[in-house]
C-alpha cells in the first residue's frame, strides 16, 4: 500500500496520481473503480478533486498493472557497455519509457530486445531506467543493468554526483558570457503538462548557461545542471526570455516536428562498481548540426 498526502487541489484524483506515481491513467483509474484508493478512509469516483491535505491510500499491490511491454528491434546508439550498465545515445523524437497509451515504440522496447539484462527497481515499464531525458531531447541517457547498480546510481544523481552538460539552441542574442539561473520549478496550475517557475509547491532547480556562439538571432550555449527537474533547461530558459528555439512547449514561435534543439551531450560519473571516473560525449544529431552551419 501507498500512502500519500494531497499537495495541490481541484485537480481530478485520476490525473494527481497519474502524475505522482509510476502507473498509466487508465491504471489508476482501475484502481479507484474497484475500490482500491481510499481518500481520508472514503471510496471515490475518479472525478474527485483533491483537496490540500487529503490522505490518499492506494492499495496497487491487490492488483498488478495490466501491460504488454513488447521487445522492439530497433538501432540503439550504444555509446558504452559493460555487464553492469551502458550509456546510450537516444535520438530526438524517441520516448524513453513506455505510457499513456505508447507501449510499443519507446526505447525501453528496444532496450528489452536487445538485452535481458536490466534492472526492475523502476517498475514494470521502466525496466534499466535511472533517469529520463524528454521525447524530443537528444543524447546521453544511463542504463542500470542490475537493481544494485540501479540503487547506487539512484543515489549519485540524488546526491549530484553524476555531472550532465547539455547543447541548447536558443532564440535571441544573450549578451553575457557566463549566467547562473536559480529559480523554483513546479507544475503549471494552468496547464498541468507544463511547469513553470512558480513559489507554489516547487523544488530548488540550478542551470549553469555559458554561451558558446553567437548567431544573428540566435544564442547557442552549454547548460550544466546542478539540480535535475522536469523540462528544467527549457523552462528556465523561457523564464529568462531566450527560450530552447524550436520549442513547441515553451517558446511561443511555430516549431517543426523536430522539437526543440537540445541534446545531452556530455555525462561525467565515477563507476559505481569499478569506481573508475567515466566521461561520455556525444555529437549533434545531423539534423540540428545541419542548422547550425547554415546560420553561418
Amino acid at each position: 500500500m501507498k500512502k500519500i498526502v494531497g499537495n495541490d487541489s481541484n485537480i481530478r484524483i485520476d490525473k494527481y496520481l497519474t502524475e505522482n506515481l509510476d502507473y498509466s491513467r487508465e491504471f489508476i483509474q482501475k484502481l479507484i473503480t474497484e475500490g482500491l484508493v481510499l481518500v481520508n478512509g472514503k471510496l471515490v469516483k475518479a472525478s474527485y478533486k483533491i483537496n490540500l491535505g487529503d490522505e490518499i491510500e492506494i492499495h496497487e499491490e491487490e492488483k498488478k498493472e495490466e501491460t504488454d511491454i513488447l521487445p522492439v528491434k530497433m538501432d540503439l546508439d550504444i555509446v558504452y557497455e559493460d555487464e553492469y550498465l551502458m550509456v546510450v545515445n537516444k535520438p530526438s523524437g524517441l520516448v524513453v519509457h513506455p505510457g499513456a497509451g505508447n507501449y510499443n515504440n519507446t526505447l525501453v522496447n528496444g532496450l528489452m530486445y536487445y538485452t535481458k539484462n536490466l534492472s526492475d527497481k523502476g517498475g514494470v515499464t521502466r525496466p534499466g531506467i535511472v533517469h529520463r531525458i524528454d521525447k524530443d531531447t537528444s543524447g546521453l541517457l544511463l542504463i542500470a543493468k542490475t537493481n544494485k547498480v540501479h540503487e547506487l546510481l539512484a543515489d549519485d544523481f540524488k546526491n549530484k554526483r553524476i555531472k550532465r552538460e547539455y547543447i541548447a539552441l536558443l532564440d535571441g542574442v544573450f549578451k553575457n558570457s557566463l549566467a547562473t539561473i536559480e529559480a523554483p520549478i513546479g507544475r503549471d496550475k494552468n496547464n498541468r503538462e507544463k511547469m513553470t517557475v512558480t513559489a507554489d509547491n516547487s523544488k530548488r532547480a540550478v542551470t549553469h548557461m555559458k554561451v558558446l556562439k553567437r548567431y544573428k538571432d540566435k544564442t547557442l550555449v552549454s547548460c550544466v545542471l546542478e539540480t535535475g527537474r522536469t523540462h528544467q533547461i527549457r523552462v528556465h530558459m523561457a523564464y529568462i526570455g531566450y527560450p530552447v528555439f524550436n520549442d513547441p512547449v515553451y517558446n511561443k514561435k511555430e516549431s517543426t516536428e523536430f522539437g526543440q534543439f537540445l541534446h545531452s551531450y556530455k555525462m561525467t560519473f565515477v563507476h559505481p562498481i569499478t569506481k573508475k571516473e567515466m566521461e561520455f560525449t556525444c555529437p549533434l544529431p545531423k539534423y540540428f548540426q545541419d542548422y547550425l552551419d547554415s546560420l553561418d
